[in-house]
């Protein structure tokens, strides 16, 4: 698969007045940070972003061309408004094809909502995966079937297909928990939620203190 093309520009100019004027062209300031090698301050469209954040995510590798260069780097960091719908900053992680690169790698549940054991309730514990391998071995999602999983099983790291590759190393404790499939919760007992009646005053009853 082709990396993903971003187009932006080099950023020369800072402070705080310059950045909101930027934001307020639907642009915003991003970093590429690569070992060894001084930061690239640039400049991204948010529309153009937002479209190439759909297809890589924080796993793919993306071109970023900025000056007449390409800096083939990973989404790394994104720091969004509290409440707007809006990106602030993004930090791109620089990386060398020749070189491993550590990463987080989400997991996803497949058939989470098809489990054949009903009823029970499935948990998700672990949302990702923290691995190290070169740049064109970094998965775009680690997936595991949860469909035939029975009451008090669980799925661990060590149990997911990405541990057998030799091209990756896995980071994340291998007994650590990613799933786990549960009795469905049983109500309150009625006499348990209920106050008996020993602790409850009769109405009208008069208290013998004076």
């Amino acid at each position: 698969m082709a990396n993903i093309k971003l187009t932006a520009e080099l950023r020369e100019e800072t402070g705080k007045n310059r950045v909101n004027k930027l934001r307020e062209q639907g642009s915003f300031p991003a970093a590429i940070f690569s070992k060894g090698q001084d930061t690239v301050n640039i400049t991204v469209t948010a529309r153009e972003f937002d479209l190439v954040f759909q297809q890589a995510g924080t796993t793919s590798i993306v071109d970023v061309v900025a000056g007449g260069k390409t800096y083939p780097a990973i989404i790394k960091e994104i720091d969004r408004h509290p409440f707007k719908n809006q990106v602030l900053h993004v930090n791109f992680q620089g990386v060398r094809m020749d070189q491993p690169i550590k990463v987080e790698v989400p997991i996803e549940c497949l058939n989470k909502d098809s489990i054949r054991v009903r009823p029970s309730v499935f948990t998700q514990v672990l949302s990702s995966l923290h691995i190290e391998c070169l740049p064109s071995d970094i998965p775009e999602y680690i997936a595991v079937d949860v469909i035939d999983m029975q009451i008090d099983d669980t799925i661990s790291v060590k149990d997911l297909d990405i541990v057998k590759d030799d091209k990756i190393t896995i980071l994340t404790d291998l007994e650590e928990t990613v799933c786990v499939l549960s009795h469905e919760r049983e109500e309150v007992e009625e006499e348990e939620a209920t106050v008996e009646a020993g602790e409850v005053p009769e109405i009208g009853k008069e208290t013998e203190e004076e």
